[in-house]
């Protein structure tokens, strides 16, 4: 098997959620791969650094680098960090993330020209972002989804006698928290009787504000905090349906995963998210910061057992193409193929 070496966002912190470096790189260190990482400093300069030291440091052992790929700062971080590679021969492979990276491209044609004329192959985890790049003149650019391990996800049965929300993510602005403290007093001022409970850590500061708002509107919301994947999923057997309320995304794999637990989802329509959910088939889409189609949808939800478990069902179905059994084939044959 091949060196490999990842750049990416390697923090661990209470402000963090489990990144995408750790969970493929743990993915593919399962596989065989040999793994070095770069980076997990929090300074943002110090980290700069580290990237590119280990490009070059690792440039005669790594058969292959790695890079995450973001539309904000870390966009600066993948630039660098292809330039070391192009200079010292290293193949590398930018991954995709991000629902606002379309507009990075928009703005800095140049420097994605750089960076990803000049990659191996993109890896795009979702067909949004690949049209988007097919459509900007990108031709070398690859589908390989978000993984997860399927076994982790078992589907238990869910109780409707009341309505009970499940949101997670990083409160983040990006993710408009906000929406779901309106959307469950929406729903109580209708009559029903609901819970909300929001788990994630708070990114940007914004867990202040939802929980200013919960308090101003006299909302009862269950906040956890940050939680390992296994708390989350143990604590979302106690809810029945998954709402994701984001402004932009990409293909989020806090939503797959959902879908994997047989969870309706209702969420917003951006970006990636009507590539991975048919719209009345396995979830719902709302327009966008629309609090009441939202309120309307888990209504829908709530009060039509043949819809839920229709959705529940292919959700889960949908989920399963997702699994690592069946993507890891695609990364053999990516690093085989350069």
């Amino acid at each position: 098997m091949k060196n490999l070496l990842y750049i990416g966002n390697n923090l661990s912190t209470a402000k963090t959620n489990v990144s995408s470096i750790q969970v493929l790189g743990s993915l593919l260190k399962s596989e065989g791969y040999d793994l070095r990482y770069a980076s997990s400093y929090s300074n943002k300069f110090i980290r700069l650094l580290h990237m590119i030291w280990s490009c070059v440091f690792n440039s005669k052992w790594a058969d292959a680098v790695i890079i995450d790929t973001y539309s904000t700062q870390n966009f600066y971080y993948a630039y660098a960090c292809s330039k070391v590679c192009r200079l010292l021969k290293v193949p590398y492979f930018p991954i995709l993330h991000g629902g606002n990276l379309p507009k990075r491209l928009d703005k800095n044609p140049k420097m994605s020209a750089s960076i990803f004329n000049n990659s191996n192959m993109n890896i795009s985890p979702s067909l949004y972002l690949k049209t988007i790049f097919n459509k900007k003149g990108f031709d070398n650019v690859s589908y390989i989804p978000n993984s997860i391990s399927l076994d982790n996800y078992k589907v238990t049965p869910k109780q409707f006698d009341i309505i009970k929300l499940l949101w997670v993510r990083s409160f983040s602005e990006i993710y408009n928290p906000l929406m779901a403290i309106s959307v469950m007093k929406h729903l109580k001022d209708s009559g029903h009787r609901v819970e909300l409970c929001m788990v994630g850590p708070d990114s940007d500061g914004s867990l202040i504000a939802v929980k200013t708002l919960a308090k101003e509107l006299n909302m009862d919301v269950k906040f956890t905090g940050k939680l390992s994947k296994e708390q989350w999923i143990e604590l979302s057997r106690d809810y029945n349906i998954f709402i994701n309320t984001t402004n932009h995304d990409n293909m989020p794999v806090s939503v797959i995963e959902a879908m994997a637990l047989g969870f309706p989802v209702v969420s917003t329509n951006v970006g990636g998210l009507p590539f991975l959910i048919d719209n009345n088939e396995n979830g719902l889409l709302v327009p966008v910061k629309d609090i009441e189609a939202m309120a309307k949808s888990v209504l829908d939800i709530f009060n039509n057992e043949g819809i839920r478990n229709q959705i529940s069902i292919k959700a889960r179905q949908k989920a399963e193409s997702f699994n690592w059994q069946m993507t890891k084939a695609q990364w053999h044959s990516i690093f085989k193929a350069n």
